[in-house]
């Protein structure tokens, strides 16, 4: 992909579209976890596969458990997926 500037505005949630070519140029693809750092003034983005040790904030654990998933066969996502429905289901008749 050849290096052009690209220009979006951010939404009032803070949100910025990343282009798809630029996703695909970068490996980025749905359900990724990224790490953004601030630099000199300059957000920057990184594809990263784990999670910093010691990081339990919300966002990390979320992350940190859809990358477990994601490595994990249908058969086990449909398991899992099944014991958690129950679960939910019982914290709602408590």
């Amino acid at each position: 992909m050849n290096a052009k500037n690209t220009y979006r505005i951010i939404d009032s949630k803070g949100r910025v579209l990343i282009p798809k070519d630029m996703r695909s140029a970068s490996g980025l693809d749905y359900g990724d976890i990224v790490k953004l750092n601030v630099r000199q003034g300059a957000v920057s983005i990184q594809k990263v596969e784990l999670i910093e040790v010691g990081d339990q904030s919300p966002e990390a654990v979320e992350a940190y458990v859809r990358a477990a998933i994601k490595r994990m066969s249908d058969d086990t996502q449909l398991s899992l997926i099944t014991d958690l429905t129950g679960l939910l289901k019982q914290r709602k008749e408590n």
